[in-house]
């Protein structure tokens, strides 16, 4: 009993010479403790999954933003000496598969529509303590951790009018079931609107996000909508793709048009042109969804509305006034 004490840290009892003792012993002997045995007398597992979405048997990618997302949580976690399983999920249906088969503490799920998250029902899902990062679903099971897309794209797009610019796109994916891509899109249309500027659904367009989606796309804005003067993208790797594209296409930027994107994802600042972009406040983003696991494991009573963080704009090489 002492010895399982000392080794699972409750030592308050224990002597410290007795204590001294038995970790040169387990030390000597390499002694690792069972993870699965401390699982099973604890009633906890201590492994937090992290759930995104994956294209059938294709192997799993995820985008810049996702990977530093990924690497804050797990350096969030094992502080607390939990454990983080990243796991694709090409079905709805293996959102609960995963959860109730892996023996999971909690799990965050990142990049999901709504409409899927909306359907999650606690029968389904165990106790499993459930944070919806980048969601705007209406489900009281899910806590809700996200940046302020709206204020982000407001941002961004009174920015480009700043500079003189009249006639500018938007890019992302379609938002019929996401509300981040939604809330961009809205704080588009109301910097546009706030600004004496017609809303002209031309230039609104969907693209999935990806370099080569955003290449192609670069490439149709130069031969399609060529008195397009700027583009307001919903993420860096999307926005990176349209300079690329636009380029092919014989234009600059930011000479001939301007590119504004979205997450400030490390390859913005490493491209040529660096990327102007919104900065999201990632380490505090992938601490709050931490945060607000361990206060439901711990039984506190969950916030009445979903964690928003601040963002920010970041100035860089891809957006300047248009040519004269």
């Amino acid at each position: 009993m002492t010895v399982s004490n000392v080794v699972n840290g409750k030592q308050s009892r224990v002597s410290a010479a007795t204590r001294e003792r038995i970790m040169r012993i387990v030390k000597e002997r390499g002694y690792i403790p069972s993870a699965s045995a401390r699982s099973l007398a604890g009633r906890t597992s201590r492994l937090v999954g992290l759930l995104v979405p994956a294209a059938g048997e294709a192997s799993l990618t995820i985008d810049p933003h996702t990977v530093e997302v990924v690497g804050m949580m797990e350096r969030e976690l094992r502080r607390l000496d939990y454990h983080l399983m990243l796991r694709g999920i090409a079905r709805r249906e293996e959102i609960t598969e995963a959860l109730r088969s892996w023996n999971l503490d909690g799990a965050v799920l990142l990049g999901f529509q709504d409409s899927e998250i909306d359907r999650l029902k606690a029968a389904a899902i165990g106790g499993v303590a459930l944070v919806a990062m980048d969601s705007y679903s209406a489900n009281p099971l899910a806590l809700e951790v996200r940046s302020d897309d709206f204020g982000g794209a407001e941002l961004a797009v009174r920015h480009l009018i700043a500079l003189g610019h009249r006639r500018i796109a938007f890019a992302g994916p379609g938002f019929s079931a996401t509300g981040v891509v939604r809330e961009r899109f809205e704080g588009y249309r109301k910097v546009l609107a706030e600004n004496g500027i017609a809303f002209d659904p031309d230039l609104v367009s969907t693209v999935d996000i990806g370099h080569a989606e955003g290449e192609a796309h670069g490439r149709w804005l130069a031969a399609e909508r060529p008195d397009v003067t700027a583009v307001f993208t919903t993420a860096d790797l999307l926005a990176i793709g349209v300079v690329e594209g636009l380029a092919n296409a014989g234009r600059s930027v930011p000479g001939d048009v301007s590119v504004v994107g979205y997450d400030n994802a490390d390859i913005a600042s490493y491209v040529t042109p660096k990327l102007t972009t919104v900065a999201q406040d990632l380490p505090g983003k992938a601490a709050e969804t931490v945060r607000l696991m361990m206060d439901r494991l711990a039984g506190k009573a969950r916030p009445e509305q979903a964690t928003t963080l601040q963002v920010r704009l970041v100035e860089r090489e891809t957006a300047a006034p248009p040519p004269a």
